[in-house]
């Protein structure tokens, strides 16, 4: 008998503690700290920002010397070609087999604020026919430097110089942006399942409590203390009861389930909210948060990139829309001979010059109307941006504006939850001596209900607004520092 007590309070310490160990209880920090670490919403924020990092690197790789290396390994024709004969002074059609080979090496470098090209390149080239008049030839060409450059035309480098790191700035804004946002979605979820939880051990304390109520009512019945009317809606309150927890431990369940997959967590494991304490009440400047909004927030980024790229083409559809000249030189030296080392030696100078023009006569206006498109587009681009910039600024301003009234909301709704909850006890101590009616002590109960779930509005409402400031203006206002993501660690 003696081992068999010690056996079952064993099988019961170990349900305990099994019970605990599948239990996982969260802060709100911890739920925002897991969301940016392992929530998918965070890798694909991470992935985002890596396309537009190497896109970067693209960028800056295509400004340095490239270097580039041609090769024909293996050329053979064999084919039937027209030649003059000269000694029957006609035309004869003769077979023709050859071998051509060729390899060089090519170094260009683009030229930002001219638009043009310089590049030098080296060559060598294989040639042996077969035939009648069998013979072997090579060509080389051991130097050779020259500049490509559009006189009059579109300079797209210029523009590249402009967009692209801009580009780049506002990749890194939207990686701290975007995780922002994922505190904000880890704050609702934190909240809803805060709610849950709340509303779910309310339930189990109405029903625990109705049930007694019940049974006290029954005791009192049996002497006529109260009447039949307050016995049977006495019982109503339990059935209410019973039916409230059923469906709050539902809803518990769904906000787990929900907080658990935003977090990448084993679907099947119970959470456990703990709610944060008031926080220290301050305020925030509306002016100070707009400062920091403009300088940060990548939406306003994304209108200087919008605006400069409708400029980017309005300048290439103007340029392309008129004459067009470019010019292209070089200088360097070839040679050719029956032997390899014939092509080094007594090299004779090869220069060529090149300047061609291209000029519209009669398109049916299709060049204009492509500029005018452009310039119309520009328009539009640059209203839609003071649009944007003043829907943005209001967001800011409201949002501020909300935040510093939801410090003192949160205190407010403490102590109505005190009090509401000190109301419900001493109405129900009130209610067993028979000093109270049922409907004082219903009442009560909604009282203190309400005022447990505005308590954890109130939270959520300020958490929420808080950190959609930090994500507006991307700066931390309790700290008074600029809010960074490490974009080294990402990569």
């Amino acid at each position: 008998m003696r081992y068999t007590t010690i056996a079952g309070w064993c099988l019961v310490l170990l349900s305990t503690l099994s019970v605990q160990a599948q239990e996982l209880r969260l802060t709100l920090d911890e739920t925002i700290s897991m969301a940016a670490d392992s929530s998918l919403s965070a890798v694909k924020a991470r992935r985002s920002y890596l396309s537009g990092y190497w896109e970067y690197r693209a960028y800056k790789a295509a400004r340095l010397p490239s270097l580039t290396l041609n090769l024909t390994p293996a050329q053979y024709n064999r084919n039937i070609v027209q030649r003059y004969d000269s000694e029957n002074d006609r035309d004869v059609f003769r077979t023709q087999q050859s071998y051509f080979a060729s390899g060089g090496l090519s170094v260009k470098q683009n030229i930002d604020w001219t638009g043009g090209t310089l590049y030098l390149n080296t060559s060598l080239d294989y040639l042996r026919s077969f035939g009648d008049n069998t013979y072997t030839q090579f060509s080389s060409v051991p130097f050779r430097i020259g500049y490509s450059q559009s006189l009059v035309g579109y300079n797209p480098f210029k523009w590249d110089k402009l967009i692209e790191p801009l580009k780049y700035e506002r990749k890194k804004k939207e990686l701290t942006y975007n995780m922002e946002q994922i505190s904000e979605e880890a704050i609702t979820y934190f909240f809803a399942l805060a709610q849950a939880q709340a509303e779910y051990d309310l339930a189990v304390k109405n029903l625990s409590s109705c049930d007694t109520l019940y049974k006290i009512g029954c005791d009192r019945h049996k002497i006529a203390a109260i009447s039949k009317a307050d016995l049977q809606t006495l019982k109503l309150d339990v059935i209410n009861a019973n039916n409230t927890l059923k469906n709050s431990e539902i809803g518990l369940r769904r906000a787990m389930f929900q907080l658990a997959s935003f977090l990448n967590l084993d679907k099947q494991r119970d959470l456990r909210i703990e709610l944060p304490k008031r926080p220290e009440s301050f305020t925030i400047s509306a002016d100070e948060a707009l400062t920091y909004a403009r300088e940060n927030n990548p939406e306003f980024m994304t209108l200087k990139q919008n605006l400069l790229e409708s400029r980017q083409t309005v300048d290439r559809t103007k340029k392309e829309s008129g004459i067009n000249a470019s010019l292209n030189a070089s200088i360097g030296f070839n040679q050719v001979g029956s032997e390899f080392k014939d092509v080094w030696h007594d090299l004779l100078q090869q220069d060529m010059v090149s300047v061609s023009l291209s000029i519209p006569i009669l398109d049916w206006g299709v060049r204009k109307g492509k500029y005018n498109m452009a310039r119309n587009n520009l328009n539009v681009v640059e209203i839609s941006a003071r649009q944007t910039e003043q829907r943005l600024e209001e967001e800011v301003i409201m949002t501020v504006n909300d935040f510093n009234v939801q410090g003192g909301m949160i205190e407010s709704a403490e102590e109505a939850r005190m009090l509401a909850a000190s109301a419900y006890e001493d109405t129900r101590m009130r209610f067993i001596i028979g000093k109270s009616d049922i409907n004082s002590l219903s009442m009560a109960l909604t009282r203190k209900d309400t005022a447990e779930k505005n308590y954890i509005s109130a939270l959520r409402n300020y958490w929420l607004s808080y950190y959609k400031i930090r994500r507006l203006t991307m700066y931390d206002f309790t700290k008074n520092c600029q809010i960074r993501t490490g974009e080294e660690a990402v990569r």
